[in-house]
């Protein structure tokens, strides 16, 4: 479909001219204008420092006259450039043709967008299209001054293509779009996208991201939450990174929902199961109040709806007082009028101090619709280090939440596990002692989670390799232990049960002996 008109687009290149978008691809592949060309070119610490919005390192190291030079001088660090410079690398008379660069200055040209190069998941070469201003860093301020700025790549955004799991779909939704960053990911997996989004700047802006991806194009509608949709629609796949700021107002498009508090999140949270088909994934990244006298886990299960298992995840906690400098900075606010700051400040803090809250707290929501009488939902709070891609690890989650529910305490012993890949065991206690204190899994992929274990589970973590039944596993470990092999399999499932949960423990295909 194409793109909403709407005068506010007036700046941006067109949308409806594939063919330029084609060639620019092109011209910007053969120039190595893609992530690992950046990487080389400006160097580690020039390269990071773009993601502070720093700029200057960059401005430096593209002091020379490659056409890489020049492209990052142009699309990156918003740098009029010569036209005949860029004609010898871009079909320069056709971007100007179709508002990819504008005339200025005489003799020179400049960009009407940013562009940032940007690696797939599996190492594709895709562009990333946003305002002026926006591709490195954020908005920088930029939001104080145009409410409806669309934002490049950021932290959130790359960490949630990172923890969405990626399996062959029919159909995806791609909700609050943005530059199009999770319509772009989803095109690779998914027959139909939909995206979404209240600003029709940002769905302007996805076509073109999209089109210089060389991805397929999108189902492009504006609305807020899940409006633009039609009544029987259902997805495979929801994913989100929402407007999900908790402010006073909503004076920023790109990151304040406009309801109070952390309704938005609530919200779309609630509705999403109904537009979910059996065994569809929505994964969204919220904000979350913490409210004197509530437990916030309590309040996030009530969000799930029903029909739905759910993981949870709280990744960091901030006072109120972080929080609210940390989004004033995020607009340049720190940059304004003092009083102007001042009084913005206050108005936070007296909204937080009506809903009496006290902290906000960040993470990720993923649900799964299925069809179980006994959906699980599971909340927790993992603030460690993680490794991405965690798309498999959320599926696998799953997964096993299935095993376990469908696999009584009798069952379970007659099942077979596998110690997952990369787990270790760390012994803890003090120097020269006969017996450690602790013994500890590790896992060095995935959640990268650490448990304790006693002498029993670690025995049987270390046995799995799928070839034994976990009830003769215990039986050994009775026996060598000179313990009543009955009273062990009676004890010993409910840790097997939150190994397996937790990731641990893999069931396995039955073989070898019973």
């Amino acid at each position: 479909m194409g793109c909403v008109s709407d005068s506010s687009l007036h700046a941006l290149p067109a949308a409806d001219r594939p063919d330029v978008a084609a060639r620019l691809r092109d011209a910007l592949l053969g120039a190595s204008f893609t992530a690992d060309g950046l990487l080389e070119l400006l160097g580690a610490p020039a390269y990071a420092a773009l993601a502070r919005s720093e700029t200057v390192p960059a401005l430096r190291a593209t002091r020379g006259d490659t056409p890489l030079d020049m492209l990052v001088r142009l699309f990156l660090l918003q740098q009029p450039v010569p036209h005949a410079r860029v004609a010898e690398a871009l079909p320069v008379e056709a971007c100007l043709e179709a508002g990819w660069l504008v005339r200025v200055g005489g003799d020179e040209v400049a960009a009407t967008v940013d562009v940032r190069p940007y690696g797939g998941l599996d190492g594709e070469d895709w562009f990333i299209v946003s305002d002026l201003g926006c591709a490195v860093g954020g908005a920088g301020g930029i939001g104080s001054r145009d409410e409806g700025v669309v934002l490049g790549v950021g932290g959130a955004s790359t960490t949630l293509a990172g923890i969405t799991v990626r399996t062959p779909v029919g159909a995806a939704l791609d909700l609050g779009t943005g530059s199009g960053i999770q319509a772009l990911h989803t095109a690779q997996h998914a027959t139909r996208v939909t995206a979404t989004d209240v600003n029709p700047r940002a769905l302007h802006i996805t076509a073109l991201t999209l089109a210089l991806s060389g991805a397929p194009a999108a189902d492009l509608r504006q609305g807020s939450l899940f409006e633009p949709l039609r009544g029987d629609e259902t997805y495979d796949l929801i994913v989100s990174n929402p407007p999900f700021v908790i402010s006073p107002g909503a004076r920023l498009t790109y990151r304040d929902g406009g309801m109070g508090g952390d309704d938005l999140c609530r919200l779309l949270v609630q509705q999403a199961g109904e537009r979910l088909n059996e065994g569809g994934f929505a994964q969204f990244l919220a904000n979350w109040q913490h409210v004197e006298g509530e437990d916030w886990q309590d309040r996030l299960r009530s969000w799930v709806p029903r029909g739905c298992d759910a993981w949870i995840v709280q990744r960091e906690v901030q006072d109120i007082t972080q929080y609210a400098e940390l989004w004033l900075r995020d607009a340049g606010d720190h940059r304004g009028d003092p009083a102007e700051y001042q009084a913005r400040y206050d108005a936070w803090l007296e909204e937080f101090e009506a809903r009496k809250v006290k902290a906000v707290g960040f993470g990720w929501i993923t649900l799964r619709r299925t069809g179980s009488a006994m959906p699980s939902i599971t909340v927790e709070e993992w603030p460690h280090p993680v490794e991405q891609p965690l798309g498999d690890t959320v599926r696998s989650h799953f997964a096993r939440l299935d095993y376990l529910r469908d696999h009584d305490d009798a069952a379970l012993l007659e099942g077979h596990f596998r110690l997952a890949r990369e787990v270790v065991q760390e012994q803890v206690g003090l120097p020269g002692a006969e017996d450690p204190e602790h013994v500890v899994l590790r896992q060095h992929r995935g959640m990268r989670r650490a448990t304790t274990v006693d002498t029993v589970g670690a025995g049987f973590a270390g046995v799995c390799d799928g070839t034994l039944s976990a009830g003769r596993i215990l039986d050994a470990i009775a026996q060598l232990l000179g313990e009543d092999p009955v009273l062990l399999r009676d004890r010993t499932p409910a840790q097997i049960r939150l190994l397996v949960e937790q990731g641990f423990l893999e069931p396995a295909e039955r073989g070898g002996t019973a």
